[in-house]
């Protein structure tokens, strides 16, 4: 199976949101990576036939999506970034009304529901509404109910966004078991999202692919581009202001450890270090920070 991505545009007046992009998608998990405002949401919801392309196609084995309609749209499973969900329905009234949308006879419908709920770790709040669910909880609801129909293609559009660090490793752990003979992609500007379970990058900046492949590939593109400084304090406080600052190691001696991303060595006695995702994130994206 292969979802193909020919020469994609889509423009909203005179801005352009997605740039003629091309890329081939097999099974596996896709990292599409970027800062906010680089032409992710755009991408996924025109993967997902929300949005309608400017120009350009999507094909699914050779065959334009647009015209296949619904047989595609039956393959998909999506996680948008503004997920929400009834909030005084119980989870499993959602997770039944989702499967009726989806074809699903009552009977079914339960049994799916119920399995699914508890793959996610929900079968015991199955009961509870779902205004009373953590953000956490909320998201593999969301997950859940892009598994109903059991897609080929599942699209998770910032699907981290807001979840504490021991929620972000149970919904990556929960993605890459789905991931086995399916089409994912994983739209975030959260580094860690991708690094651990994503098989392929795509980086994407101000609509168009940056650069792709696999982490080990991409992550080689900032090698000799991070450097690592021993400096007192007051330097530190001064370099931590520059946007290619990645990390900054304060000693008891009043001494600092410095990583920073630039094409240059910073100062005389920076050393260079193996460069990681977030190196290479900050390295693409240093001219665009604080925006």
């Amino acid at each position: 199976m292969e979802l193909t991505f020919d020469r994609l545009t889509k423009q909203f007046g005179a801005r352009i949101a997605v740039d003629r992009v091309s890329a081939t998608l097999t099974p596996g998990v896709t990292g599409l990576l970027g800062a906010n405002g680089a032409g992710k949401t755009t991408l996924m919801r025109m993967t997902c036939d929300v949005l309608r392309p400017t120009s350009g196609q999507i094909l699914l084995d050779g065959q334009d999506t647009g015209e296949l309609g619904d047989e595609y749209r039956a393959m998909l499973g999506y996680l948008p970034q503004d997920f929400g969900a009834y909030p005084d329905f119980s989870v499993l009234d959602f997770m039944r009304y989702m499967a009726t949308l989806k074809g699903f006879n009552s009977r079914d419908g339960r049994a799916r529901s119920m399995r699914l709920l508890e793959e996610v770790g929900l079968a015991d709040d199955a009961r509870r509404k779902v205004k009373t669910l953590s953000g956490g909880m909320r998201q593999r609801l969301g997950i859940a109910q892009a598994m109903l129909n059991d897609p080929a293609i599942l699209v998770l559009d910032e699907p981290t966004a807001g979840l504490d660090p021991k929620e972000r490793v149970h919904f990556r752990n929960l993605i890459a078991s789905f991931a086995q003979e399916k089409i994912v992609i994983l739209s975030t500007h959260i580094v860690s999202d991708v690094e651990f379970i994503a098989n392929r990058i795509l980086v994407m900046r101000q609509g168009a692919f940056a650069l792709d492949g696999s982490p080990e590939d991409v992550v080689a593109q900032a090698v000799g581009k991070v450097w690592e400084c021993h400096v007192d304090a007051r330097q530190a406080e001064e370099m931590a202001l520059s946007s290619t600052v990645a990390n900054v190691r304060y000693a008891a001696d009043g001494h600092a450890v410095v990583r920073v991303v630039a094409d240059e060595a910073p100062t005389a006695e920076a050393t260079p270090v193996e460069p990681t995702l977030e190196d290479l994130y900050l390295y693409v994206f240093r001219d665009e920070a604080g925006r």
